[in-house]
């Protein structure tokens, strides 16, 4: 029995570890994230949109990579998705935001499982509608546009050239 439950447990355990990992990889970004945004301490501040937050990531990487004209519709079909993952997760947020105001201060800790839960779950949907787009545009990517996404994906930012 106890074989069993090793046999369900493992697989569990795999795709939640992946979902971790993967989210920290295309989620973590500290100098743009529209979460650290709301962490300032300053009296008037201003939280990045997850939209925001996107189109700073579109602009970053349109920039660094320097996308070809074949590459075009590949681009602009993982920037609508981008676009359409923001949008989503704006309008969760903006409901848990209400939610909160209308008395959900005191949420116990099951409820707050619970949030964490479906945020978690809203970002997995994401990256799998992400992932298929993301991969194709990869797919059609040169050697030298695969190592600044990997580098921007890795750091967060792309690494420019030195100067003598």
């Amino acid at each position: 029995m106890k074989q069993k439950a090793y046999l369900v447990a493992f697989p569990v355990t795999l795709v939640v570890v992946m979902v971790a990992f993967l989210s920290t990889i295309f989620f973590a970004n500290a100098n743009v994230s529209f979460a650290a945004s709301a962490k300032k301490k300053s009296p008037a501040v201003v939280r990045m949109s997850a939209d925001d937050y996107t189109e700073a990531q579109i602009k970053q990487l349109q920039g660094a990579l320097k996308i070809t004209a074949d590459q075009e519709e590949l681009w602009n079909n993982l920037t609508a998705v981008m676009r359409e993952n923001a949008k989503d997760m704006d309008a969760l947020t903006d409901t848990r935001t209400k939610e909160r105001a209308e008395g959900t201060k005191n949420m116990n800790a099951v409820e707050h499982m619970k949030l964490h839960s479906e945020i978690t779950k809203a970002h997995l949907d994401q990256l799998e509608k992400l992932i298929p787009p993301f991969e194709a545009f990869y797919d059609s990517m040169s050697d030298q546009q695969k190592k600044i996404t990997d580098t921007i994906f890795r750091t967060g930012k792309h690494e420019k050239q030195k100067r003598k």
